[in-house]
């Protein structure tokens, strides 16, 4: 790859605006629901999903639920988007407040980690 083609998509990575929000994993038999505020929410809902098949994803409830039901008793849905107007800025506090948002209007929802 050249140099300048090389350059062109480094500059297009820092530019580029990632679907930001509140994502949720929602078990269609229970009614459960695990929701996790997101920066980028294909690369959490693909990290989430091969921690679940792998076995090792923190949240013993959710793992428990997905060893039960599988991947296919799961709707993986986005609740809330939050718009990125600056890739330099941090948009970690608007996205914790959303997601408290959200948990509070779901009595059954829980956070996905942390």
């Amino acid at each position: 790859m050249d140099k300048s083609r090389r350059k062109e998509l480094i500059e297009a990575y820092r530019n580029r605006r990632p679907e930001m929000g509140v994502i949720a994993l929602r078990c269609r038999e229970t009614g459960d629901s695990f929701l996790g505020a997101s920066r980028d929410v294909p690369a959490d809902f693909n990290s989430a999903r091969a921690k679940l098949e792998l076995g090792g994803h923190p949240n013993r409830q959710l793992s428990a639920l997905w060893e039960r039901y599988g991947e296919d008793g799961f709707d993986f849905v986005v609740l809330e988007t939050l718009e990125c107007e600056d890739p330099d800025k941090d948009y970690g506090p608007d996205l914790e407040a959303l997601r408290e948002l959200c948990l509070a209007a779901d009595p059954r929802a829980q956070k996905i980690w942390r």
